[in-house]
Parts: structure tokens; C-alpha cells; sequence
């Protein structure tokens, strides 16, 4: 008896269709083995978690290159987290030197930071950006967009409200 769902079996018949395909994919952006394995897995992994039907998919590799694309991007941007967070960490003074737990637990912070505010509008994230690093008023960010206190203030709520919905994701 088969206790398997159809969904399930989709998903592998998708996977033994096209995973070697996808691999391939993989290879060529990355010119690594491993990691193309490892993201050709992710893939899968979230089509999985995503529940979405997969059995009727007219272009089946244009869909797992989109989802492996985005892992990709998500990839390079955590990298580009981690160089960045490296380069001010050799800066520092040796005495500021941070366990290995805490390194990742601040880097898995930065990324999260970094996903919501790509997350925002161009606008929303400079007016956002201008508040919270600047420090500039709803005024002085107005006069500098060339928008009002009204809009600015409408654009500084929605993104404390994607702010503190993130917080619950």
C-alpha cells in the first residue's frame, strides 16, 4: 500500500526528471559540485514547503530555475553580508574579538536586516534610511526628497509596520 501522497510523488518525479538538470544549472553559476548540490537540494526543499501543485508545470525548468535563482541571489547577498561584516571585524582591536556562535548569530542578524530592507520600496527604505542612520527629521527628510511631512510620515509608518511584522515571521 502506497501511503504516499500524490504531491509527494509529484515532487519526486519532478526531482528524478530534472534534478540532474538543475545540478547542471547550478554548476555553471557556481563552478562548485557541492555547493550546486547543496542549492539544487534547497530547491527542492522549497517546493516542498511551498505546497504548490507541481504535476501540471508547463515549464517545469524555467520553475526550478526561478526558485534556484532566487536561492542564489539570497546566497550572494548573505555572502556580501559576511565580507562586509569580515572587513569592519579586521578593523577592529583584537579585544573585540567574538565567539564563533555569537559571529553567526550577528551575521544571521545582518542578513535578516538586510532581506527587510531590500524588502522595502527604493523610497520607503531611503526615507527609512534617512530616519533610523541619518537621524534626520520627517522635515529635513521632506525638504531633502522634495516630499511633504504627510508622506513622509505615511512611508515611515508602513515600514515600522514591516518592521514589526518581520518580528513575527
Amino acid at each position: 500500500m502506497n501511503n504516499r501522497s500524490s504531491f509527494e510523488q509529484d515532487v519526486e518525479h519532478l526531482y528524478l526528471a530534472h534534478s540532474g538538470w538543475l545540478k547542471n544549472w547550478l554548476r555553471k553559476r557556481l563552478h562548485e559540485t557541492a555547493d550546486a548540490d547543496d542549492l539544487a537540494q534547497d530547491t527542492f526543499v522549497r517546493i516542498i514547503g511551498a505546497r504548490r501543485p507541481v504535476n501540471e508545470l508547463r515549464q517545469p525548468l524555467a520553475y526550478l530555475a526561478t526558485i534556484a535563482n532566487s536561492l542564489l541571489i539570497n546566497r550572494w547577498r548573505r555572502q556580501a553580508v559576511e565580507r562586509a561584516y569580515q572587513h569592519v571585524l579586521a578593523e577592529q582591536p583584537q579585544a573585540l574579538e567574538i565567539s564563533p556562535e555569537d559571529k553567526y548569530l550577528l551575521i544571521e542578524t545582518l542578513v535578516e536586516v538586510d532581506e527587510l530592507l531590500h524588502g522595502m520600496p527604493a523610497g520607503m527604505r531611503e526615507i527609512f534610511l534617512l530616519s533610523q542612520l541619518d537621524g534626520l527629521t520627517y522635515k529635513q527628510i521632506g525638504s531633502q526628497l522634495g516630499l511633504s511631512v504627510d508622506k513622509v510620515q505615511k512611508s515611515m509608518s508602513k515600514a515600522f509596520a514591516l518592521c514589526y511584522a518581520s518580528q513575527f515571521e
